[in-house]
């Protein structure tokens, strides 16, 4: 079968897309915004890419188009499909119908963390020997793939996004995969151009509550407000609290500041079994290690004792652009993460401040998300940035209000529209021990690399 997919690079489809070639279909796919990870590892599967949106692109017919979420009515791709009758789908519902039937299934959603939680958890299964399935909207660096079919007879962890499926189908893609287990990790305002407030992705929450079945588990964060909310509407689920609560049955316990090292309890609810392990890694902050507790209640659902799952976590390589170390130049460390709302940048720069003691923590931040681009809780971005020594601030052309109050009470922010003059401006600053950290869910104008050619610059001359 020849599938097409009308916007093949986002996270999403583009892990799609693999899962397809290797099912044995022909793959080719469209969209205006090609670049790495996800065109490389595309390319390296042996998928045609096509730039731009075009009629022409769905010639020879394909048997079968499946749209992304990112496409609207009014691109010209999508209007020629609609005019030819071609049959087409959305990608959760092509993944529900041909990939998950028969499969244990592990959705990982959450505000924050999915990329990671689902990376952790593919990989405590793959340590266990299961070979699992995954699709993940990020590229692990254990697999060095977004997405793989796994044995069938081994789980299959999906990261569940809350963002609606397709233009002709309005509800959260996470509605249609059907899991036996669930993660909820968080749960706070976000997608400003989807949801009109928090109350409408709550409700979407419920809805994928309502999927999970009655022998099946929900791993749920303790002390969210928005989650308790979601429960209250109707659970028909046993649950289990994750976090720091002493009544939870995953329990978290920091053993440093930046928590490179942490205590992890398990009370289990019905064999009343009680257990503990220690986990020490190469990841930082708070926020990651709850992803490790959500991955290793998830794991423990599929047989991997915590005993193994710890163990296992200490080789554990974070997925790319997720505080991922793209280069040192001089001492100076350049790091690459995809923050790009106020809690999960907040969250970032705690982690790495911690891990930072002698250096200082030079913040690069591009608020491109749909969130940000609208100006949606751009009152909170200031807050989130506190724990950076100096903060870069870069207003693309796509953000519409102006960033100038942003810096004006800000002494240690700067706001830059040219990406060479705040290049400049960073490599001025640096210094030995320094750790550059880059925050943006786009492609930045490759501001990591011009970084570190303008850092090799520096050192040279």
């Amino acid at each position: 079968m020849h599938l097409h997919i009308i916007g093949i690079c986002g996270t999403f489809m583009g892990s799609l897309a693999l899962l397809a070639r290797e099912l044995g279909h022909q793959v080719s796919g469209s969209d205006a915004n090609v670049y790495p990870p996800m065109s490389t590892q595309l390319a390296e599967a042996g998928i045609q890419l096509m730039e731009g949106y075009q009629a022409a692109h769905l010639q020879p017919s394909p048997d079968l188009v499946v749209v992304g979420n990112a496409l609207s009515r009014g691109n010209a791709e999508v209007e020629a499909l609609l005019n030819s009758g071609l049959p087409y789908t959305s990608g959760a519902q092509w993944l529900a119908e041909h990939v998950l039937p028969g499969r244990r299934v592990i959705a990982v959603a959450g505000t924050h963390g999915k990329t990671t939680t689902a990376s952790l958890l593919a990989w405590l299964l793959e340590s266990a020997g299961m070979s699992p399935g995954f699709l993940i909207g990020g590229v692990p660096r254990n697999f060095n793939v977004s997405a793989r079919l796994g044995a069938l007879d081994a789980p299959f962890v999906v990261e569940a996004d809350e963002y609606d499926t397709a233009f002709f189908d309005k509800r959260s893609k996470f509605v249609h995969y059907r899991p036996n287990i669930a993660v909820l990790n968080n749960l706070e305002y976000d997608h400003a151009d989807i949801f009109p407030d928090l109350a409408a992705i709550e409700r979407q929450f419920h809805h994928l509550v309502r999927t999970v079945p009655s022998q099946g588990r929900l791993l749920v964060a303790d002390r969210q407000p928005a989650l308790e909310r979601v429960l209250a509407e109707g659970v028909w689920t046993p649950v289990e609290y994750l976090g720091d609560d002493p009544e939870s049955a995953w329990q978290l316990r920091s053993e440093r500041p930046d928590a490179s090292r942490f205590q992890v309890i398990h009370r289990d609810p019905e064999s009343k079994l009680e257990e503990d392990g220690v986990v020490e890694w190469a990841l930082t902050g708070e926020h990651n290690a709850r992803n490790a507790l959500a991955a290793l209640a998830a794991a423990w659902q599929c047989g991997v004792d915590l005993a193994r799952g710890c163990a296992a976590l200490a080789r554990f390589e974070t997925p790319r652009r997720r505080q991922e170390v793209r280069g040192e130049i001089n001492g100076i460390q350049v790091i690459d993460d995809f923050a790009h709302h106020p809690t999960a940048i907040a969250a970032t720069l705690q982690g790495l401040r911690a891990a930072t003691p002698k250096g200082r923590l030079l913040a690069v931040i591009e608020p491109r998300s749909n969130t940000m681009r609208l100006g949606t809780m751009h009152e909170r971005l200031a807050e989130s940035v506190a724990q950076a020594d100096a903060v870069f601030w870069f207003q693309p052309p796509s953000v519409t209000w102006s960033m100038e109050a942003l810096v004006a009470d800000q002494a240690h922010s700067t706001l830059f529209d040219d990406i060479d003059a705040l290049v400049s401006a960073v490599v001025i600053q640096a210094s030995p021990q320094d750790r550059i950290v880059v925050m943006s869910n786009g492609s930045f104008e490759g501001v990591h690399e011009r970084l570190l050619n303008a850092l090799a610059a520096q050192e040279q001359a």
